[in-house]
């Protein structure tokens, strides 16, 4: 084998090295990516049973109920569609009712949303950018506040 014959023998074992990898690293945080979804996305159609992933949206009037046990069961809409969740444990200071959140977890055969994770945070004034920009594209955002899907009336949610 001459020279130029063991460089590139080389050059190939290290790109299939390097290659082999990359695969596996993909593979492995592809379990941990978590996709942006409102509830009308789900609604529209489900994702994979056991996929992970984000549900963003507001946190529907009078819909949170807490139990002894630290569960709290509410629901998240986007004004056309709503989703409920069921969540363990301790929620962040500024959750309530008419703030917007962003949930991760997974979907439920049941169509219950099981969440591991809420987050609401900054002040009484913050909206996640992900819910902004999906209520924009559906024209339910207007002039910093969620307007109505029947009658384009501000709700007074918003920013």
């Amino acid at each position: 084998m001459t020279r130029k014959q063991k460089r590139l023998a080389s050059l190939f074992g290290i790109l299939a090295v390097v290659g082999t990898a990359a695969g596996l690293v993909l593979t492995a945080l592809s379990d941990s990516v978590a996709f942006f979804n409102s509830p009308t996305d789900i609604a529209a159609r489900a994702p994979d049973d056991g996929q992970r992933l984000r549900l963003g949206g507001i946190v529907e009037t009078g819909t949170v109920h807490r139990d002894a046990s630290q569960r709290v069961t509410f629901r998240i809409t986007d004004t056309v569609e709503s989703v409920p969740v069921v969540y363990a444990g301790l929620l962040p200071d500024l959750f309530r009712e008419g703030q917007g959140i962003v949930a991760e977890g997974r979907l439920g055969s049941d169509r219950v949303f099981v969440a591991d994770t809420v987050l609401a945070k900054h002040d009484e004034t913050y909206m996640p950018k992900e819910v902004v920009d999906d209520l924009k594209a559906r024209g339910l955002w207007k002039d910093g506040a969620i307007v109505s899907a029947k009658d384009g009336t501000p709700s007074g949610a918003g920013l």
